[in-house]
């Protein structure tokens, strides 16, 4: 398609010299007597962007001693590897512009065309930023209408390193097309298109991510180490070994547990022969439910787990069917209620699992409930949040969380080297072979991977962006973030929330200079950790940096808690970023989300009202207040406080009452 491959630029007054097309031409001509083809990483290609405004870098690798003429703009530079091959050039800084072309000599001839200057965002994290555009709520319009030459879309593909790599693995630039954007980042995409619009210059996106990845697997060695509990990386990294970590494993897991079986000893056939009635429980260990088995001390284990839990039904509880929740599952399950199976799903770690039981199998005293959990990799178990356990009953819940008994059916570890096996692998083989390509700053979405360790993300997050800022060389450059969204099911009445936690550690990564945020409260899907608008957060990302890395007298933030004055009974808040206002999306007026505690530290709903610039709280359960909450929980769904700009309100909490997630950490295996 030559439409892609040649790029109007006449917008751009850029003065090009007579000596920028001669040079080229001329150096075909100069003899050379290297010994190595000349090589580029491939971040350099065809179709790239460079980033303006700022010294350009060129590097690559040659026979050592080798002399390299590197020709740019109208600019030629010769330069001379050192003893292992390596060399850099760095050419002056420029304008926006292109497209231009790039000529490395050597003992080969390498020329890069349709190269563009204008600016360079690094878009990564877990899979909500990995989610390719294709599979989003509008996915098919935004494709149809992607084609844009001066948008440029570089993906790094997955792989790990327990070294820093020097190049990465890629198909180079391309041109945003629809042919080229449909598995590309959708945040990303979006984020750029914007940008485009509002800047009107060449964008370039570089994607590195990787799903259901923790932030320490992007941070180096050297800066990891340095964090409490992190001590001896760069050791257990040059010694890591597949097999022996395997061995190690199923040691500690058969110290807990015994040798472990072969065939799911559970089952005879078809036959539950661990569900029966009559079974005996008593020699069988004990796990408290819900987490992850891995938390429990069974780390790396694969197979069949069956799990058992006893309760105690009184004669008006069995005159009706009821139902049992069991939060998500990871992978699989088959659950009985004594001994009969009343549902079964399969490799959907992320779906709540909610059973009917029929009041024929229900009986007075004693009723058993076993759960055969199938994992095939990574994390297994039963691991929602305990207020997602219970025996639903027409006037009541009975809990199911707390220590369940359990059984190894069968075991194995088929463990191989995986993203979060170690911390450091994906910024070794991702992140680092990018380094010192020049870029404008950086777009971030993870954090689901460490809600379990939020008090420790306080500390990992800052210290994975000031590595980046370090590593790059080019100081504190804009790096903005995406606040996890709305997720799971709502809770009736305030709790604790180890989502709303990791959002709190993310807003307290704004003490960081140069950083945004962007909330996204309000557009999540309780049953999907993947909300399908991602048009919405890439724009909010956008609006932040077009505030935090332009300048720009935009509306970035949605209202942020700034103070609170106790007056009685009521508690008068103020906020930061009100833009023009507050906006309720609420034909009553009343503003949902906030919650209110007295000295007993026990949480209720309160009434909250709009005063001007102010809210308003009162409780009539709490009559001396002293801490507000707002949106906190895992999926706050029915908030509907907003500026005028059509941003939400940030999730606070005042107080700093002790969380859930205090205490768990990377050593800790929580």
């Amino acid at each position: 398609n030559e439409q892609l491959k040649t790029t109007n630029m006449s917008f751009f007054n850029h003065k090009n010299s007579l000596l920028h097309f001669l040079i080229p031409s001329l150096l075909l001509l100069m003899p050379f007597f290297s010994k190595a083809e000349v090589k580029l990483p491939r971040v350099f290609s065809d179709n790239m962007v460079l980033q303006r405004d700022i010294p350009i870098k060129i590097w690559g690798w040659a026979d050592k001693k080798e002399r390299i003429t590197i020709a740019f703009l109208g600019d030629t530079i010769t330069v001379k590897a050192d003893k292992k091959g390596n060399w850099q050039a760095e050419f002056k800084s420029t304008s926006a512009g292109g497209p231009y072309e790039l000529l490395i000599m050597g003992e080969n001839k390498i020329v890069l065309s349709n190269i563009l200057v204008g600016d360079v965002w690094v878009c990564s994290g877990q899979s909500n930023m990995e989610w390719p555009l294709s599979v989003t709520n509008t996915g098919e319009e935004a494709i149809a209408q992607s084609t844009n030459p001066l948008i440029r879309l570089f993906t790094v593909q997955k792989n790990t390193s327990t070294e820093p790599l020097n190049d990465c693995v890629s198909e180079g630039w391309l041109i945003c097309h629809p042919e080229t954007v449909s598995d590309f980042s959708a945040v990303g995409y979006f984020f750029g298109r914007k940008l485009h619009e509002d800047l009107d210059v060449p964008i370039g996106l570089l994607h590195a991510s990787w799903g259901g990845t923790n932030v320490e697997t992007w941070t180096s060695a050297s800066a990891i180490e340095q964090v409490p509990g992190f001590a001896g990386i760069s050791e257990e990294l040059a010694s890591f070994d597949e097999e022996t970590i395997r061995t190690d494993m199923r040691k500690k897991v058969e110290a807990i547990t015994g040798p472990l079986p072969d065939e799911d000893q559970g089952m005879d056939g078809d036959k539950p022969v661990w569900a029966n009635k009559g079974t005996d429980y008593s020699s069988w260990n004990e796990m408290e439910i819900p987490g992850l088995w891995e938390d429990a001390g069974l780390t790396g284990l694969d197979g069949i787990v069956w799990f058992q839990k006893e309760i105690v039904l009184e004669a008006r509880d069995i005159l009706n069917d009821v139902e049992i929740h069991l939060g998500p599952i990871d992978d699989s399950d088959i659950t009985y209620f004594n001994g009969v199976k009343i549902g079964e799903t399969t490799q959907k770690y992320n779906e709540a699992r909610i059973y009917p039981v029929e009041k024929s199998l229900l009986k007075k005293g004693k009723n058993s409930i076993v759960v055969r959990v199938e994992d095939t990799g990574g994390g297994g178990g039963i691991y929602g949040a305990s207020d997602r356990l219970f025996v639903s009953l027409p006037k009541k819940k009975i809990s199911l969380s707390g220590a369940w008994k359990y059984r190894i059916g069968k075991g194995d570890f088929s463990f191989s080297i995986g993203p979060n096996s170690m911390p450091s692998l994906l910024y070794n083989a991702m992140i680092h072979p990018l380094v010192p390509y020049g870029i404008k700053g950086a777009i971030w979405y993870q954090g689901e991977s460490n809600a379990g360790r939020a008090y420790e993300y306080r500390t990992l997050f800052p210290t994975m962006i000031s590595n980046w800022r370090n590593t790059w060389g080019q100081g504190d450059f804009p790096f903005l973030f995406v606040q996890l969204a709305n997720y799971m099911q709502p809770q009736e009445k305030p709790g604790e929330s180890t989502w709303a936690e990791l959002r709190e550690a993310q807003t307290m990564t704004l003490a960081l200079p140069n950083t945004g945020m962007a909330t996204i409260i309000d557009i999540g899907e309780a049953d999907d950790i993947h909300p399908r608008n991602k048009s919405d957060v890439g724009k909010r990302l956008a609006m932040s940096a077009l505030n935090v890395a332009y300048g720009k007298n935009v509306v970035a933030s949605g209202p942020t808690y700034k103070e609170m004055q106790i007056d009685g009974k009521k508690v008068i808040l103020s906020f930061d970023n009100l833009g023009s206002g507050f906006y309720l999306k609420d034909r009553y007026g009343y503003v949902k989300g906030f919650a209110l505690a007295g000295g007993d530290k026990v949480f209720h709903w309160a009434k909250a009202e709009i005063s001007g610039d102010k809210i308003v709280l009162s409780s009539a359960d709490v009559k001396k207040p002293i801490a507000v909450r707002y949106a906190w929980a895992d999926n706050p769904d029915d908030l509907n406080l907003y500026n005028l700009d059509g941003l939400p309100a940030v999730p606070f909490r005042t107080d700093d009452w002790p969380g859930i997630t205090e205490g768990n950490t990377y050593r800790a295996g929580k």
